[in-house]
């Protein structure tokens, strides 16, 4: 061992002039270090620019106004304006907590087999023929967001085109995920500003030409961030042609049940490209329709042609997991088992979610009624006709503005409002606001 120091410090003495002098204080690294006084090796570092959603947040928190209104966040809040927590979450919980021979082992790489089978069972529907061959791999992953990731590395690394074509518009993270997997990401036509609906003919135009093989993201239902979702006639379309081009749908399903109110509806669409024997992948979320958005809980399914091919690609998505972040947290995914395991649990939790839909469908409602009164320029019928979370109102960014600076109202700058953060004493302070808006600027 000594010799081996030895040989090691006469061969940096022969290559370092510094070294070779003997002198220790001139053996000075060219680059900062982790303990130097000077400046930090981080010092190059730029501040980065808030999240265009999440700053929403931040600067509504700084604005001390009483009338404030955040109309950014894309959570669910109550009557009251208060976060909510299901009662059968609550209730799921205790079990869970009550229970002394449950433990905090680790989960397998794939996560939690019950939530696995039961969330594909979920969004593809207990007589899914893909379900009953086998064909379907399911693997838990951290919410929507982690669950689209894995599946692009996926993609990225097995299969043979590296473009996807998404919405535009589409949620702001949609395209940093993707880019950042190693897929080109292109725009296909979505939202037409004339009629504030689907721009039909132009999304069949561009998928249409889209390379043969392309990679699309779909959104299952409550089209983020315009609220606008195509007739399941128009599905229908998108899908003959999509099986025609051999384009492979990566449906993003982050709002099931949450739209509609009813769990079925709201996956009609992945389940009409999974009935036809065809190749998809599907990524769920239950940070919106269980409101468990701190816990991070969402899944993976790929539906493939046989179940061989289906156990390989689950054998390669457990090496995307394993170096990325292991394993996926217990707790989430237990309660979300939990509950879709037990039929009273199951029908309570449908209650309640149908309850927040009908909120938001009020709130849209109301919304219209108030612009209506005041006589606000426009047509404003698009309110009621788009579905979820969020409405893509058609104000421009200097509406937007105008409506922060003088009535303390807080949205992404596109104009979108989040109708979950609306309540029956706030309409009236925000059709104000855009009867301004769209009459002064």
């Amino acid at each position: 061992m000594e010799r081996r120091v030895g040989v090691l410090a006469r061969h940096l003495s022969s290559h370092s002039p510094s070294m070779a002098s003997g002198n220790p204080s001139e053996m000075i690294s060219p680059f900062p270090t982790a303990g130097s006084f000077g400046e930090s090796v981080f010092a190059h570092v730029v501040q980065a620019p808030e999240d265009p959603i999440l700053g929403v947040t931040v600067a509504y928190n700084k604005d001390p106004s009483p009338v404030k209104v955040n109309l950014g966040v894309g959570a669910y809040r109550t009557e009251e304006g208060k976060p909510l927590v299901l009662n059968v979450v609550r209730r799921a919980e205790q079990l869970l907590v009550n229970d002394r021979s449950r433990v905090k082992e680790y989960l397998p790489i794939t996560g939690l087999a019950d939530f696995n089978k039961l969330s594909a069972k979920l969004i593809f529907g207990s007589d899914s023929p893909a379900l009953q061959e086998n064909r379907v791999t399911t693997v838990q992953c951290l919410s929507g967001t982690g669950s689209l990731r894995v599946g692009a590395e996926f993609l990225a690394k097995h299969y043979h085109q590296h473009t996807i074509y998404i919405p535009q518009p589409t949620w702001g993270n949609h395209p940093k995920v993707f880019t950042l997997a190693g897929l080109s990401v292109k725009t296909y036509r979505y939202y037409d500003p004339a009629t504030r609906g689907l721009n039909f003919q132009g999304l069949l135009e561009d998928l249409g030409s889209a390379p043969l093989g392309a990679i699309v993201l779909l959104h299952a239902c409550a089209h983020n961030p315009t609220g606008v979702d195509p007739t399941l006639e128009q599905w229908e379309q998108i899908r003959q042609l999509m099986r025609s081009k051999a384009l492979l749908p990566f449906f993003d399903s982050a709002y099931q049940g949450f739209a509609s109110g009813s769990l079925d509806a709201d996956a009609q669409s992945v389940r009409m490209f999974a009935a036809d024997g065809g190749e998809l992948l599907a990524a769920q979320s239950y940070a919106k329709n269980m409101g468990l958005y701190g816990e991070r809980v969402g899944a993976l399914s790929i539906v493939c042609k046989s179940a061989n091919v289906a156990a390989k690609v689950e054998s390669q998505l457990k090496l995307v997991i394993r170096p990325m972040y292991s394993s996926p947290p217990i707790h989430g995914a237990s309660i979300v088992a939990t509950i879709l395991k037990d039929s009273g649990m199951y029908h309570e939790w449908t209650i309640e979610l149908k309850a927040m839909a009908d909120r938001i469908i009020s709130m849209r409602h109301q919304l219209f009624d108030a612009l209506r009164a005041r006589g606000t320029p426009g047509d404003w019928s698009h309110i009621i006709k788009q579905i979820g979370m969020f409405t893509f109102t058609g104000l421009n960014t200097e509406q937007v503005a105008f409506m922060t600076k003088e009535y303390h109202i807080y949205m992404t700058s596109d104009g979108r409002i989040s109708m979950a953060g609306l309540r029956s004493r706030t309409v009236p302070h925000l059709a104000d606001a855009i009867h301004a808006a769209v009459t002064q600027i």
